[in-house]
This record gives structure tokens, sequence and C-alpha cells, in this order.
């Protein structure tokens, strides 16, 4: 039994020094998601226009759904990105108004342009947290199905709309024309 006792520390400090090993090959900026592949949770809410909205609202074709807030600097530097593409058409863009306040997301709204086909008030921030939201701005990528398919947290701007977004769209495109 003594014998036993004296390899308990070595062996603890073996697991942490495999653990802390194992935390330097991880991406610091990579924050997982329990809802991709999962379809969207359920909602009914009203847009920052006041129109009530659901799940049954959302687009038939994949689209983006953008988290924002009046509140967010960040949230202005990712903006000329969506007015651009829903300028473009190239897919249509759903904002969520995060724990914020709906005159100042509408005046926010007027001031820089609206990019999205309506955009959800989220006051409470209840339905960020059911979409798993760390804070604005967080982008998802959702395909025809409602189902999550990727997520971005932090800025979506150009480059990141080449290298990370148009990969994922083109790899969801592929599979649809597979399963067709």
């Amino acid at each position: 039994m003594n014998r036993f006792n004296f390899f308990i520390p070595a062996i603890g400090f073996f697991v942490l020094a495999l653990i802390l090993w194992r935390g330097l090959y991880l991406d610091p900026k990579e924050l997982p998601s329990m809802l991709i592949d999962k379809p969207m949770p359920k909602f009914a809410l009203t847009t920052v226009d006041g129109n009530e909205i659901s799940n049954a609202d959302l687009p038939n074709s994949m689209f983006l759904l953008n988290v924002w807030g009046s509140y967010c600097l960040p949230c202005l530097i990712e903006h000329p990105t969506l007015m651009r593409l829903a300028e473009e058409g190239e897919i249509p863009v759903v904002g969520i108004n995060y724990r914020d306040k709906k005159q100042l997301a509408l005046g926010w709204l007027s001031d820089n342009g609206n990019p999205f086909a309506f955009s959800i008030l989220d006051e409470s921030g209840r339905f960020g947290i059911d979409l798993g939201v760390y804070g604005a701005p967080e982008t998802y990528l959702v395909d025809a199905d409602g189902v999550i398919r990727y997520r971005h947290v932090s800025v979506l701007d150009e480059n990141v709309w080449r290298q990370d977004f148009l990969p994922a769209i083109n790899k969801l495109q592929a599979e649809s024309n597979t399963q067709q």
C-alpha cells in the first residue's frame, strides 16, 4: 500500500502534463457550437419593425444569420460586407438584434443602412442563448432546411467571406447537388 501512495503524485503529474500538452494544439479562436449540423432553435418573436416572426418565416434557401447590436463597434466594421451581400443578392441575410433596445436598433439601421431581409428583436437575449451566442457580432450559415452548418465568431469582413464562408457555401451547394 505504501508503494502505491508513492506513485499517486507521479500519475497525477503525468495526467496533468498530458492535458496541458493537448491544450497547446487547440485553436484559441475557435469557440465550439453544439448547434452545428442541428436545426435552428424554435422561436416566436418580433422584428425590429414590430412584425411577428417565427421559424416559418425564415428563407427557404441557404442564408446568413447575423447577430448584431447598435452598441457593437465591430458590427460597424462588418456592415459594409453585409450591405454588399444584400445589394448583390448573393445570399439572404437575416439579423438578430441581440440584447439591444428597439429604438436604438432602428436608429442604427436608419443611419448605416439595412442589409437584412428582416432583423429579429432579441431584447432579452433568450434566443441568442438558445443559439449559443457569446456576443455580437457572430454569423451563422444556415442551409435551406434550417440546419446550422457553420458559425463565425467575430467580424465578417471580405477576407472572412472569401476564406471561410464561400468555401462552406460551395461545399453545401455541392452536397445538395449530389443529393438531387
